[in-house]
């Protein structure tokens, strides 16, 4: 399996974020990850297509990886498709129709994924494995960085890889992951990490991860 390290620039500094980007690549990142919340399907407002695009201008060519953490999805499809996003992800109960929305994510040019809340369960992705490239497991209630991973979750990353099979299909894991959790998550099956708080504080992004590939290999 590949093994994705995926930085949030929802902990990034805002203020130097062209720089903190490409400092995170630089170091070894190998996506970069967008947490898009709308203070309506999660409580937190954060960014929009806009700050997708800029990082393109910019001369960020690397892995975008945008996680819509909001309700509609559609119309927010088309405007990050358009701003550069590579892999847009989506909860299955905040769209009307989810092949509709899985179809318009890849008419658009993009890779499709279905996010799962911890409290969901496993299969709302399951019907949708032929037709999509990820699956995002939270491993933190969606709204702020910076939670704790909640190790319940390690059996629904089991599940979710037993259900995946020889698909290839990335199992993304995004909340709480840090050197100490992420091999566990690793050895229960997720490939992909999402990291935001664990590589941004403290400021030596090769060192931080340096750790997390570490662990997991």
């Amino acid at each position: 399996m590949n093994k994705i390290i995926a930085p949030s620039i929802l902990s990034a500094n805002f203020a130097k974020l062209g720089d903190e980007v490409r400092s995170v690549l630089d170091a070894g990142a190998d996506w970069i990850h967008f947490d898009v919340m709308d203070n309506h399907y999660v409580p937190n407002l954060t960014i929009g297509p806009m700050v997708c695009k800029s990082l393109r201008e910019f001369g960020i060519k690397d892995f975008i990886d945008v996680h819509l953490m909001v309700e509609p999805v559609d119309d927010l499809v088309k405007m990050f498709a358009d701003a550069g996003a590579d892999l847009i992800s989506f909860h299955p109960n905040a769209t009307a129709n989810v092949s509709e929305t899985i179809n318009k994510i890849k008419d658009l040019g993009c890779q499709a994924g279905i996010a799962i809340n911890p409290e969901e369960e496993v299969t709302v992705a399951e019907q949708y494995l032929e037709d999509i490239d990820l699956v995002l497991l939270m491993s933190v209630n969606p709204g702020f960085g910076g939670q704790s991973f909640i190790s319940s979750q390690l059996g629904k990353i089991t599940r979710i890889r037993e259900m995946i099979g020889d698909r290839s299909v990335e199992l993304m894991v995004d909340g709480g992951v840090k050197p100490s959790n992420i091999a566990e998550a690793f050895k229960a099956g997720a490939n992909a990490f999402v990291a935001g708080s664990a590589i941004f504080t403290g400021g030596d992004y090769k060192a931080s991860i340096k750790a997390l590939r570490d662990a997991v290999n």
